[in-house]
């Protein structure tokens, strides 16, 4: 009676890893496409992306593959998996480089890469996206150049364009965050550097004035006092109501002051002022 037991646990064991050994049925080109299809329009991304998938695995050459590859690219990206549609968008158009479609792959590649710095918990806390690594800006930037050079009259170009802006922006206000943490280091040279390189680098953006602020702050504190008077009547021209300037337009006193970094302040933590 032992042995006929044995031998039926054996028999079971034997057909549950029979079982699991069995290929998945390989489905007609057309179902994987369906169902990816239906899945994308339920919302349900991930079912669409394992069927996009298996479309690309089975029938790469097939009558939807383009398709699928454009499909692939959404998929991911509404899945959040940025780095994967941006993959994803690489290999379109590597595969289909005359493509009709090229323009919307290269508009995704860069809206990956835009959105790649941005971490999900900054979709729902307040992050200053001013103060990040700007990473994979540059990237998108010229993703986005790229599809303006090649397709101007691309719906996407208008989108593109708005985005570089914001890119610009961005940057921008990364330089001036640098600068004022060299002024808190004492670093006037740096920060005159990261304020010059906003204004020169980056006309027309929001950033221009307190960059032209930090120029003028600095050149004073470092006693370039032409350099300074430039920076204060190019500010006077562009910003004539800058809170900078007084009722009489005249600059108000820098803001920089030196720390106090004497021995005896260190060991107090600057607690004990002069008396």
């Amino acid at each position: 009676m032992r042995s006929g037991l044995r031998l039926l646990l054996l028999s079971a064991i034997i057909v549950v890893a029979g079982c699991a050994s069995k290929p998945e049925e390989v489905l007609p080109e057309q179902s994987y496409y369906e169902q990816a299809r239906s899945a994308m329009q339920s919302g349900n991304f991930n079912e669409a992306e394992r069927n996009l998938e298996f479309l690309e695995t089975y029938y790469p050459f097939g009558r939807y593959a383009e398709q699928a590859q454009l499909d692939l690219i959404y998929a991911r990206y509404q899945n959040l998996d940025l780095e994967g549609a941006r993959a994803a968008a690489d290999r379109f158009l590597r595969l289909n480089p005359q493509s009709e479609h090229a323009d919307y792959a290269l508009y995704m590649r860069g809206l990956a890469s835009y959105n790649l710095d941005v971490s999900l918990a900054g979709k729902f806390f307040p992050i200053d996206t001013s103060e990040r690594d700007p990473g994979e800006q540059h990237q998108a930037f010229r993703d986005f150049s790229d599809l303006l050079a090649r397709y101007p009259e691309s719906e996407y170009a208008p989108d593109a364009r708005q985005r570089m802006i914001a890119i610009r922006n961005r940057l921008a206000q990364l330089e001036l965050h640098a600068a004022r943490y060299y002024i808190k280091r004492e670093a006037y040279v740096a920060a005159n550097n990261r304020a010059r390189y906003v204004v020169e680098n980056f006309p027309n953006t929001p950033s221009i004035e307190d960059a032209l602020v930090i120029l003028i702050d600095t050149y004073r504190f470092l006693d370039l006092q032409k350099a300074a008077d430039d920076a204060t009547a190019l500010l006077a021209i562009n910003y004539p109501n800058s809170d900078s300037f007084d009722s009489n337009m005249k600059y108000q006193p820098s803001s920089i002051k030196r720390e106090d970094r004497s021995l005896e302040s260190v060991i107090t933590f600057g607690l004990m002022g002069d008396e």
